[in-house]
């Protein structure tokens, strides 16, 4: 058979199978392969396909609790308690004269099935009793198991069965940019969501506490959801909310949270240490300014070592003040935040390399960690 005869012989075929496979991808729009659709869809089909994080609700929700405490309050005296005549009033009075009890409340966390949970050092500060109220409705004391106050951050323990805890990323992924909600106990009101966006990563200077970190959103936080959660669209644990910015307690749109990832190791020490074991150094610095700052360059700027303490690693490695700090085991110390970090991240007892300029010079030093005094106060 020659080829133009056996093309002639297979046209029809082909062209009746062709016109049926089309006419069945008109019909059945399922069977076309898979591609790159991205152009073809609208801005409206795209955001309806994540229209609804209800999903990432159901899978946090449980493990975000509300925490009522009672707190002792000194009642101030009357100025006509001791009167001669008025006196005897309050004698008679009800009211404790002294001291009365006082209720507040806030959110946590369950981070672990066997009833370890995280809420802010605030929430719970000088509690004489603190009861939480899990989402399914049961009711439980807690147990004090120890507080960082400067990170804001408490671990308490609960004693019930079937407890679900929150998933926690390691490392944690957070992007500026990102989806985030909020779950809490605002106002006492009950678990509520808002939601918002991943506003900043990296906030301090706040004057919140002494190490500080901070995510920063714009989902609503108020009086309430400190110590609640802050979760990504997928349900897991982002940060611990603590602050809002604004006057009066009044929301405007600004909130800061303890990344989780902090807030995790905190607790582990917390459980095994009874405290957060933060490594010291034992300086004082102040951010370069003016003309010192800028004769150096990009990779040279540090801090200004304004103090050395006695007896301290510092010392020992033979810092001075007016020395200039730029690195710590080749950790760029930028305004002083990240060598704070930096230092207090390392166990006690390692040994670091501090590069240094004196007099123009370059100079590098080696000591050992010790560990951060428990503050006073």
């Amino acid at each position: 058979m020659s080829a133009r005869r056996l093309i002639q012989s297979l046209g029809w075929p082909v062209a009746t199978g062709l016109l049926i496979a089309l006419i069945a991808l008109m019909a059945f729009p399922e069977l076309r392969p898979p591609g790159n659709t991205s152009s073809s869809q609208t801005p409206a089909s795209r955001q309806a396909q994540v229209s609804s994080y209800a999903d990432a609700v159901d899978r946090a929700a449980p493990a975000v609790v509300s925490i009522y405490t009672q707190k002792m309050r000194e009642q101030q005296r009357h100025p006509l308690a001791d009167h001669p005549y008025f006196r005897r009033f309050f004698r008679n009075s009800d009211r404790p004269q002294q001291e009365r009890m006082q209720s507040a409340l806030g959110s946590g966390v369950i981070v672990d099935e066997s009833g370890y949970l995280l809420t802010n050092e605030h929430v719970i500060e000088n509690a004489e009793e603190i009861l939480v109220v899990l989402y399914d409705g049961r009711e439980t004391r807690a147990e004090l198991v120890g507080t960082d106050p400067e990170s804001d951050l408490a671990v308490l323990k609960i004693e019930l069965d079937n407890l679900t805890a929150i998933t926690v990323p390691e490392p944690t992924q957070a992007r500026i940019g990102d989806v985030v909600l909020a779950i809490g106990n605002p106002f006492g009101m009950g678990q509520t969501v808002t939601q918002g966006i991943l506003s900043a990563t990296g906030r301090y200077n706040l004057n919140l506490s002494e190490y500080e970190n901070f995510l920063q959103t714009d989902a609503a936080v108020n009086v309430g959801n400190s110590g609640g959660a802050l979760i990504d669209a997928s349900g897991q644990l982002l940060g611990i909310n603590t602050a809002i910015l604004g006057e009066g307690n009044t929301n405007v749109g600004i909130s800061f949270a303890i990344p989780a990832d902090s807030a995790m190791d905190a607790l582990r020490q917390i459980i095994e240490h009874g405290r957060v074991v933060r490594g010291w150094l034992g300086l004082a610095v102040r951010p370069l300014t003016g003309g010192v700052q800028s004769s150096a360059s990009d990779e040279s700027r540090g801090v200004l070592v304004t103090e050395v303490m006695p007896n301290s690693p510092a010392e020992r490695a033979g810092l001075r003040p007016g020395d200039i700090l730029t690195h710590i085991d080749d950790v760029h110390v930028g305004d002083g935040r990240r060598g704070m970090d930096k230092i207090a991240a390392t166990a006690p007892g390692s040994k670091v390399t501090l590069s240094i300029r004196r007099n123009g010079e370059s100079m590098e030093l080696s000591t050992v960690i010790a560990e951060r005094p428990v503050p006073t106060s």
